[in-house]
């Protein structure tokens, strides 16, 4: 005869009635009382409880009337990134930003974050506008950061292809990220992904549309690039 499974890490057994409904505890006093958003994650195997629990913040250069809030592994990897552009304030015709991406991205997801970055006031150097066509991708990159503030890289499927059949030298991209110039943004992929053709880039933290949206992320980047 099989055993009657507890409900309890599923349903939790905050209730009498909670309790009086589980097949294995029928009410007994000694039954589980774990809430369902703990435990729910736990019985189905998920592993990613704490993670999406994260405690969000204000970062240092956000305005005071700003609402955009920060993990602390986004404040990490910004600050530095932060602590260059000031240093760059100075410097006259900057763009905010070099908005680097794949080729095919260029009517779609690049399209869409250049929009919502313009949209928050932001200035960016944009390859549909500013690229010549058929350029090296990390020469690109580079001129782009000269003349601007700080890179992002929308990384997506399209541009994991692009890098993987170019091919990235370790040499140049290690020297564009010991700059704290650059900013991964990964859109509709994973950092496993990136790590596969890239382990260099995939280093290096950045902003995740798998954990916030791109107006989110859009926000961000206004924020950290305003002086």
């Amino acid at each position: 005869m099989s055993r009657s499974r507890c409900t309890a890490p599923v349903y939790g057994h905050r209730t009498a009635n909670a309790r009086n409904n589980c097949p294995a505890c029928g009410g007994r006093s000694n039954s589980y009382s774990y809430p369902h958003s703990a435990f729910s994650d736990i019985y189905s195997g998920s592993t990613n409880y704490s993670s999406s629990k994260q405690s969000t913040k204000k970062a240092s250069w956000s305005p005071v009337n700003s609402t955009v809030t920060y993990t602390d592994s986004q404040i990490r990897t910004l600050t530095p990134v932060r602590g260059n552009i000031e240093k760059r304030s100075t410097t006259i015709d900057l763009r905010d930003v070099f908005l680097c991406h794949a080729w095919d991205d260029r009517k779609e997801s690049a399209k869409e974050l250049h929009d919502l970055l313009e949209s928050k006031g932001v200035t960016i150097w944009f390859s549909e506008k500013d690229v010549p066509l058929g350029s090296p991708l990390l020469r690109e990159i580079d001129k782009g950061l000269v003349n601007s503030r700080i890179g992002i890289v929308l990384v997506t499927p399209s541009f994991l292809k692009r890098i993987k059949g170019e091919g990235i030298a370790d040499k140049e991209l290690s020297a564009l990220l010991a700059r704290d110039l650059l900013v991964p943004i990964i859109h509709n992929t994973t950092y496993d992904s990136l790590r596969e053709v890239s382990p260099l880039l995939g280093s290096r933290s950045g902003l995740s549309t798998l954990e916030e949206s791109l107006d989110s992320v859009a926000a961000k980047i206004a924020e950290l690039v305003a002086l």
